[in-house]
């Protein structure tokens, strides 16, 4: 079986802190491929003045994941879904023979508890969580924590993710990238222009893989 990590996020825009830990998981889970879900919308960023069209996101989400075995996908606009728990739902329905485990930041972990149907998620894949400077500590002490905890693998077991029983989770550290989405925005808020206005996923000329 395939052996996909899934990296879900605004990628508002994407960035070289996204690459960084995507290839590193490659490597500490023995994946054979990431896929970047670029979110139509995220529900806990709602409302947000600097969230940047869909198109601008993947196309800059293309450009960072270019000569990498990581995959951009528009599943979820396609698919129709808003929340997590619903695309890991449909997309282990549709790929029976691939493997999925879920990639998050552990400042993400440390929201975890409000995102919809976390413990739904965490009994549908696994979950490894990357550690990201300031977040690590937070995230340990985080409410779903108090629920994970007891699910939580070694890391030296970290590439048996596949025979593992569900929930599980795994907590990964890796050479820190202090790369912030909302630092690149504010240092260039002019950067939604650097892409074409009419993206790949539209184009055609960088068609998405056939997720």
């Amino acid at each position: 079986m395939t052996r996909i990590g899934i990296l879900g996020g605004s990628f508002n825009p994407a960035h070289r802190g996204h690459r960084s830990i995507s290839l590193a998981a490659l490597n500490a889970l023995d994946l054979d491929e990431v896929w970047w879900l670029v979110s139509p919308g995220n529900p806990l960023k709602e409302g947000l003045d600097d969230m940047a069209p869909f198109t601008v996101r993947f196309a800059s989400a293309v450009k960072m994941a270019r000569q990498a075995p990581i995959k951009v996908s528009a599943i979820e606009a396609r698919l129709g879904t808003r929340y997590t728990v619903d695309t890991i739902r449909k997309l282990t329905r549709l790929y029976p023979k691939k493997r999925f485990i879920w990639l998050m930041g552990s400042d993400n972990l440390a929201q975890f508890d409000r995102w919809r149907g976390w413990r739904e998620i965490a009994k549908q894949v696994p979950i490894a969580v990357i550690a990201r400077p300031g977040y690590m500590s937070i995230a340990r002490a985080a409410p779903a924590m108090g629920w994970l905890r007891r699910f939580v693998h070694p890391v030296y077991h970290a590439q048996d993710w596949t025979r593992w029983r569900l929930p599980a989770l795994v907590l990964l550290r890796f050479r820190p990238d202090e790369t912030s989405a909302t630092r690149l925005r504010k240092a260039d808020p002019a950067w939604q222009s650097r892409f074409l206005p009419d993206p790949p996923i539209l184009s055609g000329a960088h068609p998405a893989p056939s997720l």
